[in-house]
């Protein structure tokens, strides 16, 4: 595992950039479904992830769940499994997915790392929770789809506008 200096202070960033959104209220962006808002607070991760690899998103994800774990208000949450497990793997598929598909559209790839990373967060917590009995099959397969839906449109217009703008400013270092 190489870990540098580089990735761990951007694990950092982008970890206190998802504990800023969730702590302020500024990751949650009202839309009309019954739950009333979308989460965007994964997506530090899947930025993490696609730019800097699966362990800085791996890291990233960790600093997100322990946050929502500490600041669960739903018992679902107060559950460290499904608090902080599905959170881990959100940087995993994220990058996985964008390495697969960059060398055909890295936008196309940006799109679809933000899908894929808010489609394992999503199916996991609302999977985990079920299997814990904290809500039952009929009710998350409504919320995944009510709630998800939003959430993974939002991820992906974020993703690809904010992946671009840095990969265009890391293509461009130097030649200033």
């Amino acid at each position: 595992m190489n870990l540098s200096t580089r990735k761990i202070v951007i694990s950092g960033m982008l970890g206190a950039i998802s504990i800023i959104l969730g702590a302020t209220g500024l990751g949650l962006i009202p839309v009309p479904t019954p739950a009333g808002h979308a989460t965007i607070m994964h997506v530090p991760v899947i930025i993490g992830a696609v730019l800097e690899g699966p362990v800085v998103g791996f890291f990233i994800g960790l600093i997100f769940g322990i946050f929502s774990f500490i600041r669960a208000t739903n018992p679902i949450f107060a559950d460290p499994l499904i608090a902080v497990v599905p959170r881990l793997f959100i940087g995993l598929g994220s990058y996985y997915i964008y390495i697969l598909l960059k060398r055909y559209n890295v936008s196309f790839a940006l799109i679809s790392a933000g899908v894929i990373g808010t489609v394992i967060n999503t199916v996991f917590v609302l999977g985990l929770a079920v299997i814990r009995g904290y809500l039952p099959y009929k009710a998350a397969l409504s919320v995944a789809f009510l709630h998800g839906i939003p959430e993974v449109i939002l991820a992906a217009v974020i993703v690809v506008i904010v992946g671009k703008a840095i990969l265009s400013m890391q293509t461009n270092e130097g030649k200033i």
